[in-house]
């Protein structure tokens, strides 16, 4: 199951602790992938390019780790050097949408403390079977 799906049932189920775990435990990390796209520069198991091919940075949010990956076609007299520059650009593209995507899971835990300690105390138990969220034309409810 993929992990929207899993997300999508943790709600259903009124488990939405853990669906917002299960979100922000998978979108620790950023991955941004420059590449040249030929027939014969790819790996056959993969359909991938091979890493002289490739430039790829992995950035992960929770530890602050930056790992960068520049194949050799984009250095020195490579014939994709010109395409760095675009790379950097879209790095710098990734962390301003993760500090916004951070900004707003701040808001989102915010609004969602504020309301769940409005509700009285017998109504934040969501009984098996009930929602929080209404059904989707995908339940195929009668």
């Amino acid at each position: 199951m993929a992990i929207s799906d899993d997300f999508k049932e943790k709600l259903k189920a009124g488990q939405i602790i853990d669906a917002l775990t299960l979100a922000l435990g998978e979108a620790v990390e950023l991955e941004i992938t420059t590449w040249v796209s030929t027939d014969t520069e790819t790996s056959s198991e993969t359909d991938q390019p091979t890493a002289n091919c490739r430039m790829r940075t992995r950035i992960n949010i929770v530890d602050g780790d930056i790992e960068n990956e520049v194949g050799s076609q984009f250095i020195g007299n490579g014939p994709y050097t010109e395409l760095r520059q675009f790379h950097m650009e879209q790095v710098l593209e990734g962390r301003k949408i993760i500090q916004n995507n951070l900004e707003n899971i701040q808001q989102l835990f915010t609004v969602l403390t504020n309301t769940i300690n409005k509700l009285p105390s017998n109504s934040r138990r969501i009984e098996p079977g009930n929602s929080v969220l209404p059904p989707s034309t995908q339940d195929n409810l009668p």
